[in-house]
């Protein structure tokens, strides 16, 4: 299945989550369909990456339910997640970036040209004989992305892949981004930079407090929230 094919839309209802009595995320219902980037954004602890995490399969909710366009276990093979801070294996960089073909079955003679393919795709074919953990951390965050998309996933969720970076490693890391969603791909992505939720996202879904606020058109949101709450927070008022 190739990306934009057909694990969605994603409809999520009336979901839910807890952790040691907290009540985190509730009664969360969105949808996600193909098309260009959707940005999750609110202030912090509002449970983005909960809820980013909860999408992909990594926590199960407590309260209601994920429905994908197919069966839950083939729209997980279709999709991937990069974190705010990669986990990278004690490998060259070529290595990292062939690691999940290697996962996912693909012929040995096939690996090591998809995965050099994917580190020129996000500019570091440069470095692909670079031990991965001696990359600077905006090189890490796009060796990231290169061993995400390699298999073309369908849905890819980004979790705040910015936070620790600097003004020119971060965009370099958003053209990277931007060229990964014109492929096809659908990309779901948590933010706490308006400025990068302006640049990239075709559509906003605000969470406050765990619940959806707001899920609209990303011209719309900025210039006509339709709930006090977005206002306010757009307008740097919101106090958590």
């Amino acid at each position: 299945m190739q990306a934009g094919g057909g694990v969605l839309p994603l409809r999520v209802e009336g979901l839910g989550f807890a952790a040691g009595g907290v009540e985190i995320l509730r009664d969360v219902s969105l949808r996600v369909e193909t098309g260009p980037p959707t940005l999750v954004i609110g202030p912090n602890g509002a449970g983005k990456s909960v809820l980013l995490r909860l999408l992909h399969g990594l926590l199960r909710p407590t309260a209601g339910r994920l429905r994908w366009a197919v069966e839950e276990q083939a729209a997980r093979r279709h999709q991937a997640m990069v974190f705010q801070r990669p986990v990278l294996l004690r490998r060259s960089t070529l290595a990292n970036a062939a690691y999940p073909l290697a996962l996912a079955g693909v012929p040995r003679a096939e690996r090591l040209p998809r995965a050099r393919a994917a580190l020129d795709r996000v500019g570091l074919a440069a470095l692909a004989d670079r031990p991965a953990r001696r990359l600077s951390g905006g090189e890490q965050q796009r060796l990231a992305l290169a061993r995400a998309s390699a298999l073309a996933p369908e849905v890819l969720f980004l979790d705040e892949p910015c936070a620790s970076l600097d003004p020119a490693a971060t965009r370099a890391v958003e053209a990277v981004i931007a060229d990964i969603a014109s492929s096809g791909t659908k990309i779901v992505m948590t933010t706490h930079d308006l400025g990068q939720a302006r640049r990239l996202a075709g559509e906003v879904v605000f969470l406050q407090r765990g619940r959806v606020l707001e899920q609209a058109p990303a011209a719309t949101f900025f210039t006509a929230p339709a709930t006090a709450e977005a206002a306010a927070f757009l307008r740097g008022e919101l106090v958590w």
